[in-house]
């Protein structure tokens, strides 16, 4: 817990000025404006502000690298050579800058989702969820989106291609811009530029957040039905939801996962040996690859049975009673029982 209330998230509603450096932006600072926006004034226009137009709110923002507009804004970030959070100052280009405790430096996404996280997370859910489960969110998201953030913007390893830190470059202006169209239309094209790149994280958080809590949520469910499992190779899944996670990071001795698939019929999916492999821990029969319907139902003994990926990684049947005979059958005849 830090021994200050980051400013903006005391009891009042008081007006909070918002910094950041202009000119060239990253997937950094485009996450901390995000933050911001989220944990102080998620119902602002996020764009609007940027750009200066629209209705105005608690929470102002700048881009600047004037001395004096640094020294004036309650908080500022990824500029201004300080880290003191207690002041509002979350910079990390320093010498001695804060670091992780497993030595990764910090971006200024990082500082401020350390202090902004849990107010963000808790305005954006659509339901209210209690302390345990906003920290494990925080968490969840802060390992699968701002660790890798932190570690690109500090050159210790790139998102690569296609991730978050690309996407947020392709939105600022190309280097020839003022070359071609002017100063004036280059400033107003790199700020329109950081206005697109922060809806485009906004998005992009709020659904690593939601996916968090729901995984969080699955994560229980698997456990249940693990738990309530007959046979443990097989798990059944009363709804359908990403199970894999939970059976690779416990060590579940699954093997297949039965669950439904939409219009009745309900699949039946091989885990692969390790998470994310190609391959399965056990394949469905290899007579089984490929057939469909009639031909199916009858080399499988299950009346309902549906079909049978050419892979042998999933099958399916019209039925629960259907999907959980195949799952069995397939057991019996590919792999030994646990005890």
């Amino acid at each position: 817990m830090t021994e200050y209330t980051p400013i903006g998230l005391g009891p009042g509603t008081e007006p909070v000025a918002a910094l950041t450096h202009s000119g060239n932006f990253h997937a950094d600072e485009t996450l901390g404006y995000v933050i911001l926006h989220y944990a102080l004034a998620p119902h602002g226009d996020l764009r609007g502000r940027v750009l200066g137009e629209g209705p105005g709110d608690r929470l102002t923002f700048t881009r600047s690298r004037v001395p004096g507009r640094i020294q004036a804004a309650d908080i500022v970030f990824d500029v201004g050579g300080v880290y003191d959070p207690a002041a509002g100052r979350y910079d990390h280009h320093m010498k001695n800058k804060p670091l992780r405790e497993d030595g990764t430096p910090y971006s200024a996404a990082g500082l401020l989702w350390k202090d902004y996280g849990r107010a963000a997370i808790g305005n954006m859910l659509a339901e209210p969820v209690d302390d345990a489960m906003a920290a494990a969110i925080w968490q969840a998201v802060d390992k699968a989106l701002i660790l890798p953030v932190d570690q690109d913007d500090n050159g210790v390893a790139k998102m690569g291609r296609l991730s978050l830190a690309e996407i947020v470059s392709t939105c600022g202006a190309a280097w020839d811009t003022a070359e071609l169209h002017g100063g004036e239309e280059a400033a107003r094209r790199e700020m329109a530029g950081f206005a697109d790149a922060a809806g485009i994280v906004a998005r992009y958080l709020a659904g690593v957040v939601d996916r968090a809590r729901a995984s969080l949520k699955a994560a229980d469910r698997v456990l249940g039905a693990f738990a309530r499992a007959e046979d443990k190779r097989i798990l059944v899944l009363e709804t359908g939801m990403p199970a894999e996670k939970v059976i690779f990071e416990r060590d579940l001795p699954v093997v297949y996962v039965v669950s439904p698939a939409g219009g009745g019929q309900w699949n039946v999916k091989a885990v692969p040996p390790a998470r994310g492999e190609f391959g399965q821990r056990v394949p469905l029969p290899e007579g089984w690859g490929g057939l469909e319907g009639r031909a199916l139902a009858e080399i499988s003994g299950v009346g309902d049975a549906v079909f049978a990926h050419p892979a042998r990684f999933i099958c399916g049947a019209g039925s629960r009673e259907g999907a959980l005979a195949m799952a069995r059958r397939a057991l019996a005849i590919g792999a030994p029982r646990v005890p």
